[in-house]
């Protein structure tokens, strides 16, 4: 065999060993590689890096950016946090929940571990004295929402699609959702959190979810240009993005998608109880209030009452009673029928048709509710 010939089985076999060890490493990496943390310019840089999974939140990842946040909060040279999401399609659709039901179901920690983290790390968002600037592109839901709207600058694009859809899988609009939802303009986040609405675009911008609103083309320079500020006050930071805000011509007129409804939706939604809005909505009959009818009924009847009252009460509470009070209400739903019908009927079988228990509003009596919003004595999330 000539030399050359066995050199390049030599390099083939070197290349081949090469990857190998990157496919073992990536095993081992796997977890490490799902977020991505790095100083850049001026800024420290989250990059949520689970595309296929449109970046879902899994505890390993909070685990990483929980101390890295605080890190960085403390440190002299870092002037501002930036979070983003890798793929264009999602910045983050929301909490990786299959995993946490299936840990219920065997009676595993991680149910109670992620949720307490989680909402943790809510509450390091919402409390962090650096700016935080959420790049909200693409597909924004449920643990997403918890990872941008309690940061102090929020960037859609007309790539955004906001929702809290969490009474769909037997479960209500957690991470801050208590907190940021009933603060929204007049009753749109009761609206929001009952109906699970989405909401697209600008439209997420003018509802006050995000805080500025930019082009998806001009998303990188923008990056660039907070990156490239030197030493920048928070005014700075907020200067760029007022510009690319102002500069943004996408849907610049187009009128918010609820604007003829939003003093029907108040009214509407001012109701004491579910079943007085259900009533409302049957009587007021105009298509806008039957397909808000028919959205509300599928969702579970216990996830509908949990989640008036989770609003009600959390309209008058901070951030922190809030998450304390959430974080109950994970427990119980983990010990509870619905949420993990929910997950089975929405992203195991996919068969969209849960099978709520009780099937019921009536059946939901103030008792079980108040089961829900129990404390859970020296168990309950503490800051």
């Amino acid at each position: 065999m000539r030399l050359w010939e066995l050199m390049a089985r030599f390099n083939s076999f070197k290349r081949t060993n090469v990857i190998l060890q990157h496919l073992r490493m990536s095993n081992h990496t796997d977890a490490a590689g799902e977020v991505l943390l790095e100083r850049k310019g001026c800024a420290g840089v989250i990059t949520l890096n689970r595309p296929k999974f449109l970046n879902a939140l899994n505890l390993s990842m909070v685990r990483q950016i929980y101390p890295q946040l605080k890190k960085w909060e403390q440190d002299p040279e870092t002037f501002l946090i930036i979070i983003k999401g890798v793929g264009g399609k999602a910045f983050c659709a929301g909490g990786d929940i299959r995993a946490v039901s299936e840990a219920a179901k065997a009676n595993q920690k991680l149910a109670q571990e992620f949720f307490r983290e989680e909402y943790l790390l809510n509450n390091a968002i919402d409390s962090c004295q650096k700016p935080y600037v959420a790049l909200i592109h693409g597909i924004t839901m449920g643990g997403g929402v918890g990872l941008s709207v309690h940061g102090q600058f929020r960037v859609a694009t007309e790539k955004s699609l906001f929702a809290m859809p969490e009474t769909a899988i037997g479960l209500f609009p957690d991470v801050g959702g208590g907190y940021f939802l009933p603060r929204l303009q007049g009753k749109l986040g009761y609206f929001l959190a009952l109906t699970g609405f989405r909401l697209k675009g600008r439209d997420v911008y003018t509802a006050g979810i995000a805080t500025h609103f930019v082009d998806s083309e001009k998303l990188s320079m923008l990056e660039a240009d907070l990156l490239a500020l030197k030493s920048p006050s928070k005014e700075n930071i907020a200067d760029v993005l007022d510009t690319y805000h102002t500069k943004s011509k996408i849907d610049q007129n187009k009128p918010f998608i609820l604007e003829e409804h939003l003093d029907k939706i108040n009214s509407w939604f001012s109701a004491n109880s579910v079943e007085q809005i259900i009533e409302i909505l049957q009587q007021d009959g105009s298509s806008f209030a039957l397909e808000q009818l028919k959205a509300i009924n599928k969702m579970s009847p216990t996830s509908l009452k949990i989640t008036l009252r989770q609003l009600m009460e959390g309209s008058s509470k901070t951030l922190q009673e809030v998450l304390t009070m959430e974080y109950r209400l994970s427990q119980a739903c983990m010990g509870g029928h619905d949420f993990h019908e929910g997950v089975r009927a929405v992203l195991i079988d996919k068969d969209q048709s849960p099978k709520w228990k009780p099937a019921d509003l009536k059946e939901v009596t103030d008792e079980d509710l108040n089961n829900y919003f129990k404390s859970l004595g020296s168990n309950d999330l503490k800051f």
